[in-house]
């Protein structure tokens, strides 16, 4: 497999790699699809590594699921 690192492709490289990953942009769908494209367009102009970008997004990703309540440790003064 070769390197996806900007460092090792060009533009154009860069520009494909999205659009195999990412799959048919122009399909039917509710956009979904245009909005992936748009997220890794930093990757794209050279800005970003893929890997950056999708760490950015699992960071601001939220379940809607609230997590466990903070309870005190059981011991009493």
């Amino acid at each position: 497999m070769a390197s996806i690192l900007i460092k090792d492709t060009t533009r154009q490289q860069r520009e494909q790699i999205v659009a195999e990953s990412i799959g048919n942009i122009s399909g039917s769908c509710d956009g979904c699809m245009s909005g992936l494209a748009d997220m890794y367009q930093d990757y794209i102009d050279g800005k970003k590594e893929i890997r950056e970008i999708n760490m950015e997004f699992r960071a601001h990703y939220e379940s809607g699921v609230d997590g466990p309540e903070k309870a005190d440790c059981g011991y009493k003064m």
